[in-house]
């Protein structure tokens, strides 16, 4: 099977699963959100015989973190939940579209507002998101609010992200594919070929209940997925389901269902679980969902932290995606490797228990004013503080979280298997190259021990056979940073429109040896007009890193010609929206090879002939280069990009082929990788003041280096405009004689024995 990576370059590399907080969950405060409707429609939604009721009851919302406040009015409200909804401290959802179709509030269109009531810490399920984003899973998001309906203080409450078109949009860049929301007895088992088979019913609901695409109602896909789960033989399974399903993630969520004791997904309870068809992939994509019931939280008289790993679900259930998946040797031995990693690491007792201390430290206030907390099994504000690292009297929660962690890490670490393990090949993605641009490819690789060679092995239009060439991860041929695990190599252009087949080879010290794709090859295509140009780097929210000539901070999109030869733009175009190519002309002027060129995308055409008429959307979006009208507009080089924060630059590393990054922001000059600069303040650090400065900056290092530093300040461009040695043993410097820079953003760097080990941004006022 071939696979197309044309989406796979210019959305996937665009798009990160894990989006930023946000305003919307926020963590370092507890924000403060309102409920405001009629006293009856609020004694109807809480009315005995009502719990079952998804009625949305027009309601105000207020969300205020102390610095700033929203009020949306008209949203719809009800309860939510399954069990919770007959629990005293109800649990509901937000719909801000209800009646006013397409609201959103930030990127959301519900909220989630869930009273975790059986669970005396308030704090399971949103340890697990948090952790989920660590372990590298596209998960919801959360943080704690407290709630008032009407004024009154209904408690505390943990918000949690939606899964539905916004979640996936935002984390594979794509929604047009089925999302299938899979509960209770969602066991995967094969029903046989009939699509319409996988629309059984339990308790009135699909037991995976489609989402999107409602009109269409085609269960093939799933269908598809079910029947190669459960039939194929063990020796196909891996070319057979690794097609239609991402492994790979869901290999790390065994690993963290496990070591987290979550009963209630689909390794045991057959739960609780959504599955999205990715559309830029083709594969399933593993999502969880209601996290409570972990950390020690029991119903079914299991002692979770002392189960065995290779032999964790329901005996009595058909559980495919656990006992299918384990019977394969290199998954099993995979899955090893992602228990001890996260065991040793993330989830550890040094990782995780200052978390917990800070998490408790930040909601007790909370806690010991709500009068819902203790309804529904009598908490108590000692069982609160004891569910952390004391223990219960309740029987469900035999465990306080600290001490499941221990029990629950010690003891997978006694019963990990001892299997030399293949190296491990995922997240690959490519440039998807015009004819002009060299192919970029990367990959990730892990290993229980060193990796010895990479290769990409790539045919060309599929004529011949396959030459391969090294991948390295030492910041070369097209790697943007040594020894981060991910590996690079570039493949000459191949001049002309097109295909290029390629796979990886992975092989480790101890000669254990891998293939991604385990079967056939992933394709990119390559389209263009071979003109060497390209979208270099974009600004889509320019709050103060470089102003316009008009003094203005305005987005920006920065062209680059890396080819030998200077090309004329008229009849050009730049566009942000691909229905519309032709949106803004290029002036009658011409970029030189090599030349890095600026355009301010402010929609103020009138400021001069590099002002655009449109501007970038921070949420992200697509810009590009297009053809000429002779051409039939043509796209020759663009990228779609994900949510960017202020000031964050996204561009090529390398210049004008390579994939698209997070940057130092460098407009008009060429890039700098912020991968190789965004660990270096922990290496050495380092107090600076005055940040915005005028003549004098004074620097101070947390601990005097035996060493002489080398400082050096650079322009937004990127251009080195001085140095100076700050002398070993010397614990304060002040660069001094700063006044004649221009007002705006400059870098400083420190090196140490030629390595970087600071760097700061600082501000000219």
């Amino acid at each position: 099977m071939l696979v197309s990576s044309i989406l796979l370059s210019t959305v996937l590399l665009a798009q990160t699963p894990f989006p930023d907080l946000g305003r919307e969950f926020e963590d370092d405060v507890v924000p403060r959100v309102d409920i405001l409707l009629p006293a009856d429609s609020l004694a109807e939604i809480l009315a005995e015989g009502n719990e079952l009721s998804n009625y949305e009851y027009p309601a105000t919302l207020i969300i205020d973190d102390g610095d700033e406040r929203d009020t949306i009015q008209d949203i719809g409200f009800r309860l939510r939940g399954n069990t919770s909804r007959f629990a005293e401290k109800k649990s509901f959802k937000v719909s801000l579209n209800t009646y006013e179709q397409g609201r959103k509030w930030k990127d959301l269109e519900k909220i989630n507002l869930n009273g975790e009531h059986n669970d005396p810490s308030v704090t399971r399920s949103k340890l697990c998101w948090d952790l989920l984003r660590q372990v590298g899973i596209p998960a919801p998001r959360a943080n704690h609010v407290e709630l008032y309906i009407n004024g009154d203080y209904f408690g505390l409450y943990a918000n949690v992200e939606q899964i539905d078109e916004e979640f996936v949009q935002l984390r594979f860049g794509n929604n047009d594919g089925n999302l299938y929301k899979c509960t209770y007895p969602a066991d995967l088992d094969y029903l046989g070929n009939d699509p319409d088979a996988y629309k059984l019913t339990s308790n009135g609901d699909r037991v995976y209940e489609l989402l999107t695409n409602k009109d269409e109602d085609d269960y093939s896909d799933l269908a598809n997925f079910i029947d190669v789960l459960n039939n194929s033989s063990i020796a196909d399974l891996p070319c057979n389901l690794e097609a239609v399903f991402n492994v790979d993630d869901f290999l790390r969520v065994m690993a963290f269902d496990v070591l987290a004791g979550n009963w209630d997904g689909p390794l045991f309870n057959l739960n609780n679980f959504y599955l999205y068809l990715n559309e830029a992939t083709g594969k399933f994509e593993y999502i969880p969902f209601d996290l409570d019931n972990t950390y020690g939280v029991d119903f079914f008289s299991v002692d979770w932290g002392n189960r065995n790993i290779y032999s964790w679900a329901m005996s009595s259930n058909p559980h495919p995606l656990y006992s299918r998946i384990i019977a394969i040797q290199d998954y099993r031995d995979r899955y090893t490797y992602y228990l001890r990693t996260f065991a040793e690491g993330i989830l550890s007792e040094g990782a995780l228990f200052s978390y917990l201390d800070e998490m408790q430290t930040k909601i007790a206030p909370f806690v010991t004013t709500d009068t819902y907390y203790p309804l529904d099994y009598g908490f108590t504000f000692d069982d609160f503080v004891n569910s952390f690292d004391g223990g219960t009297d309740y029987s469900h929660t035999p465990y306080s979280i600290k001490e499941y962690i221990s029990t629950r890490n010690t003891s997978a670490l006694n019963q990990l298997e001892n299997n030399d393990m293949a190296p491990i090949v995922t997240k690959i993605i490519d440039n998807a190259p015009s004819p002009a641009q060299s192919l970029v490819v990367q990959a990730k690789i892990e290993d229980d021990v060193s990796i010895t060679q990479v290769q990409l092995c790539y045919q060309v239009n599929g004529a011949g056979g396959f030459d391969c060439v090294a991948m390295n991860d030492e910041a070369q041929n097209g790697d943007a940073l040594a020894n981060d695990g991910k590996y690079t190599a570039m493949v000459p252009a191949i001049g002309s429109n097109g295909f290029i087949d390629y796979y990886i080879l992975a092989e480790d010290d101890a000669g254990q040896e891998s293939r991604k794709p385990v079967c056939d090859n992933l394709q990119t295509t390559v389209l263009g007009s071979g003109l060497t140009l390209a979208i270099n780097e974009l600004m889509a929210s320019n709050d103060e890193t470089i102003a316009d000539a008009f003094g203005e901070f305005d987005d920006w999109v920065e062209i680059h010609n890396f080819g030998d030869n200077a090309i004329n733009l008229s009849g050009l175009y730049l566009s942000d929206n691909p229905n519309e190519p032709t949106k803004w002309p290029f002036p009658n002027e011409t970029i030189a090879a090599g030349e890095f060129l600026l355009i301010w995308a402010d929609g103020d055409e009138d400021q001069g002939i590099w002002h655009a008429n449109f501007r970038l959307a921070s949420s992200g979006e697509t810009v590009g280069i297009y053809d000429t009208d002779a051409n039939d507009n043509a796209l020759i080089d663009g990228v779609t990009f994900g949510d960017l924060d202020g000031d964050e630059a996204y561009g090529r590393i390398p210049n004008g082929v390579g994939l698209f990054q997070l940057l130092v922001p460098t407009p008009a000059g060429s890039n700098i990788p912020l991968t190789s600069v965004l660990p270096i303040p922990e290496v050495l650090p380092l107090k600076l003041s005055p940040n915005p400065f005028q003549d004098v900056v004074s620097l101070e290092l947390g601990e005097t280096s035996s060493e002489d530093l080398r400082l050096q300040l650079f322009d937004a461009q990127g251009r080195a405009l001085g140095q100076q040695l700050w002398p070993a043993g010397q614990p304060n410097f002040s660069w001094t004689g700063l006044s004649e820079l221009l007002p705006g953003v400059y870098f400083l760097g420190i090196q140490q024995n030629g390595q970087w080990v600071n760097w700061q941004k600082i501000v000219r006022e």
